[in-house]
C-alpha cells in the first residue's frame, strides 16, 4: 500500500527547552515557551467546561428504551462552528492527491525543502519535505499560460484505457490514500503493567482511501432521480459551503489526523512546539450533545424548543417536516452549513442539515457504565472483528430525517466502513486549561 510520509509544511526542528536561568540549588522548575491558549482556532468556537444530565428529558421517554438520564462534567474544548463543508475537505484531498504526484509521479528536487548547505536534497536522515508554499504558488498540474511540462510524468494518475471517458483527463481517485498511524492511548493504559507489550502494540495503523462515496445519492434511495447530485454534490462550486457527505468513520477520522498534522508542522516552522494544539478528533457522544444544548437544561433541541417552529411558523431546521414534504424548511436536501441560527454557544446545525459522525462506539446500555467525568465509550474495532462492534455513534438529524432525531438526546449508529449521503462530521480539539476567562 502506498505509504504517505510527507507532512504539509514540516520543518525538522529540534525541541529546546531549559531553565533560562540560574537555579542557585532551588527548584526553579524549567522555563518553557508560553502559548497563547486563549487562541480560538480558525472556524472554531469555544465550549466551556459544564455538567449537564445527558439522555432523554421528557419526550418519547417510552420509545427510546435505551437512553436512560445521566448527569456528567464535560470539560471546555472547542469545535468546529459548522460541519466539514465540501471546499474544506476538498482540501484534504488536494493535499492528498499532490502528495502522491510528487512523491509517486514527478519525484522532482524543485518541490522539495532543502536543507542547508550546497547541493543538500535531504534531512539528516534521508527523509525528504514537500515545500507546499512553492506547490501554491507554482502548481504542478499545469498552468494554461506557461503549458503542462508535468503532464507526461502525471499519465498515470488519470484514468486509463477503458475506463476514461470522452479522453478526458480524469484523476484516479482510487489512487488517493492517506497512510497514518495513531497512537492508541485507551490500549497502552488498559496494558500497561505488560512486560511483554511492545510499544508498537499500541500503535494503530491505516491506510484510508480518502474520496468521498458520491455514489450514495443513488444507493442511498430506491428509484429517486439524484444523479445531479452524484454528478455535481462534491465538486460543483456551487456545493463549496454544503456540508461533504458520504464520507465514512474511518474517512472522517483520517481527517482528524490529517488536520491536526496540518497545525503541527506549521507550527514547528514557526519554531513553536509540535503540540501548541492538542490533536483533532471527532466529538465524542457526550461532547455533540453538550454542545449541542448551547448551555440549556432540559431543552429537546438546539434553539430550546419545546418546539420545531418559531413564534413566525417558521422550520429552525432542515428535516423531513412532513410525508414525502422536504422543501419546508428551505432545503429539500442539504443547505448551507451556516443556515438558520446558530444556539446559544455559536454552533450551526447541530441538529438537522446532516447526521454527524461521533467517536463513540455504539452500545445500548454505554451510559450504565461510562464515568460521569467526560464520559465516552471508545472501540477500536479490528478488520475480522464482527460487524455489531464496528457501530459508531451518529447525532443530530439530518435532512431526511423526521422530527425525532432532530432532539438533542436522541442517538442512532451508522457501521464505521458505510457512507451515507446524510452523514457528515465535525471536529473538535481540547482546550488547555480550566476556562479561556482565566490569565493564569
Amino acid at each position: 500500500m502506498r505509504k504517505i510520509y510527507f507532512i504539509a509544511l514540516a520543518v525538522i526542528i529540534a525541541a529546546v527547552s531549559g531553565c533560562g536561568r540560574a537555579s542557585n540549588g532551588e527548584l526553579v522548575g524549567v522555563r518553557q515557551k508560553r502559548l497563547p491558549t486563549t487562541q480560538i482556532p480558525l472556524g472554531m468556537v469555544y465550549v466551556p467546561a459544564g455538567t449537564f444530565v445527558m439522555g432523554q428529558t421528557d419526550q418519547d421517554i417510552t420509545f427510546a428504551q435505551i437512553a436512560q438520564n445521566k448527569q456528567v462534567t464535560i470539560p471546555a474544548f472547542f469545535m468546529d462552528e459548522t460541519e466539514i463543508t465540501n471546499s474544506e475537505y476538498h482540501q484534504f484531498v488536494n493535499w492528498v492527491r499532490d502528495s502522491i504526484a510528487i512523491t509517486d509521479y514527478l519525484k522532482d528536487d524543485q518541490f522539495y525543502i532543502k536543507p542547508k548547505g550546497k547541493g543538500a536534497t535531504a534531512n539528516a536522515d534521508g527523509t525528504k519535505f514537500i515545500d507546499w508554499e512553492k506547490v501554491r504558488k507554482g502548481g504542478i498540474w499545469g498552468n494554461k499560460k506557461k503549458g503542462n511540462t508535468n503532464a507526461s510524468k502525471l499519465q498515470n494518475m488519470y484514468y486509463q484505457g477503458e475506463d476514461k471517458i470522452f479522453g478526458r483527463n480524469e484523476v484516479d481517485v482510487r489512487l488517493l490514500k492517506y497512510d497514518f498511524a495513531i497512537m492508541l492511548q485507551r490500549e497502552a493504559a488498559n496494558h500497561r503493567g505488560d512486560k511483554n507489550r511492545k510499544r508498537s502494540d499500541n500503535i494503530y495503523r491505516d491506510t484510508v482511501a480518502i474520496y468521498p462515496d458520491t455514489l450514495v445519492w443513488l444507493s442511498d434511495f430506491s428509484y429517486a432521480q439524484n444523479e445531479p447530485l452524484v454528478e455535481g454534490y462534491f465538486s460543483h462550486p456551487a456545493f463549496a459551503d454544503y456540508p461533504v457527505v458520504g464520507v465514512t468513520w474511518r474517512q472522517a477520522r483520517a481527517f482528524t489526523v490529517w488536520r491536526t498534522n496540518l497545525y503541527a508542522n506549521y507550527a514547528q516552522s514557526k519554531g513553536m512546539p509540535r503540540l501548541s494544539r492538542l490533536p483533532f478528533s471527532l466529538p465524542s457522544e457526550a461532547e455533540f450533545e453538550y454542545a449541542a444544548r448551547g448551555g440549556r437544561i432540559g431543552n429537546d433541541y438546539p434553539w430550546g424548543g419545546p418546539y420545531i417552529r418559531n413564534a413566525k411558523g417558521c422550520l429552525m431546521a432542515n428535516f423531513k417536516p412532513g410525508r414525502g414534504n422536504y422543501i419546508d424548511d428551505g432545503g429539500a436536501y442539504t443547505v448551507n452549513v451556516k443556515s438558520y441560527f446558530p444556539n446559544d454557544f455559536g454552533l450551526y446545525n447541530m441538529a438537522g442539515n446532516v447526521a454527524e459522525w461521533t467517536s463513540s462506539a455504539y452500545d445500548e446500555s454505554s451510559s450504565t457504565f461510562v464515568h460521569d467525568l467526560s464520559p465516552t465509550f471508545y472501540y477500536e474495532a479490528k478488520a475480522n472483528d464482527p460487524e455489531v462492534l464496528k457501530r459508531k455513534v451518529i447525532k443530530g438529524g439530518s435532512w431526511k430525517d423526521i422530527g425525532y432525531f432532530l432532539q438533542n438526546s436522541t442517538k442512532s449508529y451508522e457501521y464505521q466502513d458505510t457512507a451515507k449521503s446524510y452523514i457528515g462530521f465535525r471536529c473538535v480539539t481540547a482546550f488547555t486549561g480550566r476556562d479561556i476567562r482565566d490569565k493564569h
